[in-house]
C-alpha cells in the first residue's frame, strides 16, 4: 500500500473522531446551568398544547386548536428547598389548558430535564387518557400526549 492510499484511509476515521470531539468540546460545558424552570416553561406547554390539539383530532374531536386550549405551565424542581436549575428526574410542571370538551383542566406532569437541553413529561391519564386510544376508524393508536419528549432553547 502506497503512502497516499494509506493517509486517505487514515484521514477518513481521523478527520471524523475530530468532528466529534470538536462537537463534544462545545457542548460538554452546557447543561446544569441552562436548565431553568422559565426555559421548560416555555417549551413544555406549547408542545403540551401542539399533542393535545393531535389527540383531539386523532379522537375526532373538531374545532380544538393551540389557542383554544390556552395552555399554561408552571415547573418547580424538587420542592421550595430546591433550586429550580439543572438536570433531574425530580422537576414537576403543572399545566393549566382548557380541554376539547371546553373545561378547564390542571394537571401535573413528572418531568425528566436531561443536560442537553431535552426533556420527557408524562401527564395524568384522567386528563388527557391512556397510552394508547382508539380512533374515529376504531384503530388503537400511541396517544400523543400522554408521555412526550422535546427539547427547550438552552440560550434564551
Amino acid at each position: 500500500m502506497d503512502r497516499t492510499t494509506l493517509r486517505t484511509r487514515l484521514l477518513g476515521p481521523t478527520a471524523a473522531v475530530a468532528a466529534v470531539a470538536a462537537v463534544f468540546a462545545a457542548t460538554a460545558g452546557r447543561g446544569g446551568e441552562d436548565i431553568t424552570k422559565a426555559r421548560l416553561e416555555r417549551a413544555i406547554g406549547p408542545a403540551f398544547a401542539n399533542l393535545y390539539v393531535q389527540r383531539s383530532a386523532i379522537l375526532g374531536k373538531t374545532g380544538v386548536t393551540v389557542a383554544s386550549i390556552d395552555a399554561h405551565t408552571t415547573c418547580d424542581r424538587g420542592g421550595p428547598k430546591v433550586p429550580d436549575a439543572g438536570p433531574g428526574a425530580n422537576w414537576i410542571c403543572m399545566i393549566t389548558f382548557t380541554d376539547d370538551g371546553g373545561q378547564r383542566q390542571e394537571g401535573k406532569f413528572e418531568v425528566t430535564a436531561n443536560a442537553d437541553a431535552t426533556y420527557v413529561a408524562g401527564g395524568p391519564s384522567k386528563l388527557v387518557g391512556l397510552a394508547t386510544i382508539t380512533d374515529t376508524h376504531g384503530n388503537d393508536v400511541t396517544n400523543p400526549a400522554f408521555e412526550f419528549d422535546g427539547a427547550f432553547d438552552p440560550d434564551s
